[in-house]
């Protein structure tokens, strides 16, 4: 659960978040939207997916429908199997670069880019996207080779199962991330002070951390911080509520929720905003850190920390291997991430069909790999942006508002705490109920009413790019709607396997699932 949480946004992103919103006044809603947001739906994920697993379902559509037994149930929860298979899409490919530059900086590959336009160059040349008059660093199946060889060690773990592939990349993954995001931070903030610059590590942390309360007053932070809780907390994605099914009403999800949500904020907080931004001040000053971070997170992940490492190589001489630790906690925080997005996929078939596992893997690797390689391909068009804020980022609060909904309003409020509390290690303070009854859809419906006003509307209709304020160009505009195209299409397609699962099961709406043993989780957690 942890390992699906902590992903790249707890190192790339959040810094950037922080940067761009004034640092203590981001971090202020930021922990507003944790206890009211992230920690509440934290919950309600894993008592939705587990009260699933009680009728052996591992996949939002059957979640939902063991609790609202309507025949519109399904079809409004098959937005939970589009989000991670597109999610999943995309992202593998994010985290194939960081895999590339792990390489490139134990090799050195990138030494001598010792400016932010030189790396930017030598990052759009891995891309593929030079701009006119850009050096060529690198030759043109570069990017799809480390596409396909990321994606192949995703499903070759996705194909080995829970307890036998995902579980195991976890207990190796996440330790190695941790001691490297640790060893990092170390080195970061013992940093001296850099000539010319009239800031330390530790004014990087001050400005991150120290309250302020001047941009308090503007909704465009409090909408950041929420989204940023939606993301580093994986929180309508599918993934942990597939994860949850596997649970038996007698093990603990109260403590087990709370501690996940602790460990992905431990990762977050304490050490992701400790390293890229004190990291740019260190070297950049306060004003020079905004400014690369106002120009996106992979430009501070990518083009800025490597010229740090080799700023740091003058006088340290282990430079590529602190660039190679930094992308290597970046590929281990990607990659637990996501082997986990096409588990609420493989449920679905796997429980309806009775496809065998790895068969499912392999057919959706291949599924991915077709559809990646557009991304790759036309990365400078804004395909893969249009799917981040689809999938990655409006869609996610599309799924916690049904999850919300029918967990809470429609098995009862009363019901819904009392599932939570089977077999809990703890009790939750009784402000939750009322937070997860009240507060939290609240703060989800005006969330998806601001920014399906101020984003969604005006990005469908080509006013302004997903990725950016300015309007869709004519020349981009045809791959933004192919972009469009495909996530309907996958929708379709879900809601055409789930109408031939339903009637091949014999599925009665009105009446609902049989309820299996619950004392013990479902077979395919074995």
């Amino acid at each position: 659960m942890a390992g699906n949480a902590v992903g790249l946004g707890n190192f790339l992103r959040f810094p950037s978040q922080a940067a761009n919103n004034g640092g203590g006044s981001f971090m202020v809603p930021y922990f507003i939207a944790l206890v009211l947001l992230g920690i509440p739906l934290m919950w309600i994920e894993w008592g939705i997916g587990r009260n699933g697993g009680r009728y052996r379902k591992g996949h939002f559509p059957g979640m939902v429908s063991a609790i609202w037994k309507h025949p519109a149930a399904k079809y409004v929860a098959a937005v939970g199997l589009v989000i991670p298979l597109a999610v999943m899409i995309y992202y593998t490919y994010l985290e194939a670069w960081t895999a590339a530059f792990a390489w490139f900086s134990l090799t050195k590959d990138y030494w001598g880019q010792t400016t932010q336009e030189g790396m930017g160059q030598y990052l759009r040349s891995f891309q593929a996207i030079p701009k006119a008059g850009d050096p060529v660093f690198h030759q043109s199946y570069t990017p799809y080779l480390f596409y396909l060889g990321t994606l192949g060690i995703n499903i070759w773990v996705l194909s080995k199962g829970i307890s036998g592939g995902i579980e195991k990349l976890a207990k190796i993954g996440m330790p190695i991330l941790f001691v490297f995001a640790v060893i990092l931070a170390g080195v970061v903030l013992t940093l001296p002070a850099q000539p010319g610059v009239d800031a330390s590590p530790l004014a990087g942390l001050e400005f991150i951390y120290k309250p302020d309360l001047s941009r308090i007053g503007e909704p465009g932070v409090w909408l950041a911080a929420a989204g940023q809780i939606f993301f580093t907390l994986s929180v309508g994605m599918g993934s942990l509520q597939a994860y949850a099914s596997y649970l038996s009403t007698k093990d603990d999800i109260a403590l087990n929720g709370i501690a996940t949500a602790s460990t992905n904020e431990t990762a977050e907080v304490v050490l992701g905003g400790s390293i890229a931004i004190p990291a740019a001040v260190a070297f950049f000053g306060v004003a020079g850190a905004v400014q690369i971070a106002q120009s996106g997170s992979f430009n501070l992940g990518f083009a800025t920390m490597p010229v740090v490492f080799q700023k740091i190589h003058e006088t340290l001489p282990i430079g590529n291997f602190l660039g190679f630790m930094w992308f290597g906690l970046l590929f281990f925080a990607g990659i637990t991430s996501s082997v986990s997005m096409l588990t609420p996929v493989t449920a679905f078939f796997r429980e309806e069909f009775g496809v065998k596992r790895e068969t499912i893997a392999w057919i959706m690797g291949g599924v991915c790999l077709v559809f990646g390689l557009g991304h790759v391909h036309w990365l400078q068009h804004g395909v893969l942006d249009e799917w981040d804020y689809w999938a990655g980022t409006f869609g996610l609060v599309v799924v916690a508002m049904i999850e919300t909904i029918v967990f809470i309003w429609v098995m009862g409020p009363d019901k819904a705490w009392k599932n939570i509390h089977m077999g809990a290690d703890i009790r939750i303070p009784q402000i939750f109920k009322f937070i997860m009854t009240y507060v939290t859809p609240l703060y989800l419906l005006i969330l998806l009413t601001w920014w399906g006003i101020s984003d969604a509307l005006p990005i469908l209709l080509n006013e302004k790019s997903a990725g950016s304020s300015a309007p869709v160009s004519a020349a981009d505009t045809p791959y933004v709607n192919l972009a469009r195209a495909v996530l309907l299409f996958f929708l379709v397609t879900f809601v055409v396997f789930i109408r031939a699962a339903w009637k091949r099961n014999g599925y009665d709406d009105r009446k609902g699932f049989v309820e299996i043993a619950t004392d013990r989780a479902p077979a395919e957690a074995a």
